[in-house]
């Protein structure tokens, strides 16, 4: 029988591979997509200023009320987006290019997140910058469904976790996306109010997806 001679990456880039046979792969996905959360997260602080030889620190401090709001959100959203991003490479058994350029594509979003944050805390009253955090939470949250989504049509899922993941992961994100869409209309209108409709998908949008029977 001929073997191929083709080179391992290019059979890679064609075929699914197990987690297991390519573990060194696997984890440099997982490594990197470790790095870019890491470094977005640290990122945010840096909203932070306190004008050289101010007289008084604690009102420097309080006159930034609007960067401690953005700093405390997008820290929350970017913990809870590490921490979903952990549990689905998790169930994974099985990865491929597609899913590769799919992940690179959510994490493209990511690293927007602390710059769109410092622009919601220096302009939260004004509808632009309440639009732009929106437009850049939609694309984390629905390219995300669409990572999960396409793992489990690939079947790259383990088996016995199939159902459970896309159902409750898959569509809570999309439950997400949906509610940061609709926010943008209302950003129009009442910027103020935009940030209230996160804060509740942010807490209940899980719970939500339970409630809908998405989750078993």
């Amino acid at each position: 029988m001929a073997t191929d001679s083709r080179p391992a990456d290019v059979l890679a880039r064609r075929h699914p591979q197990h987690r297991d046979e390519w573990g060194v792969e696997f984890a440099r996905i997982v490594a990197f997509s470790d790095g870019v959360f890491a470094i977005a997260i640290t990122l945010l602080v840096l909203a932070f200023q306190i004008p050289e030889n101010s007289p008084d620190v604690v009102h420097s401090l309080l006159s930034q009320s609007g960067d401690v709001f953005a700093y405390a959100l997008s820290f929350a959203v970017l913990g809870r987006l590490w921490l979903a991003h952990h549990r689905f490479f998790s169930v994974l058994e099985r990865f491929d290019a597609r899913l590769m350029g799919l992940n690179l594509l959510y994490l493209a979003w990511v690293v927007l997140v602390p710059f769109t944050s410092e622009v919601l805390g220096d302009y939260g009253n004004d509808s632009g910058g309440v639009i732009l955090y929106a437009a850049v939470m939609l694309g984390v949250t629905l390219t995300f469904g669409v990572e999960i989504v396409y793992a489990y049509r690939a079947g790259l899922v383990k088996p016995e976790l199939r159902g459970v993941e896309h159902r409750y992961a898959g569509t809570a994100s999309f439950i997400v996306a949906a509610v940061f869409l609709a926010s943008i209309p209302v950003a129009l209108v009442a910027p103020d109010f935009a940030p209230l409709m996160w804060l509740v998908v942010f807490f209940s949008g899980y719970r939500l997806a339970r409630l809908l029977g998405y989750e078993s």
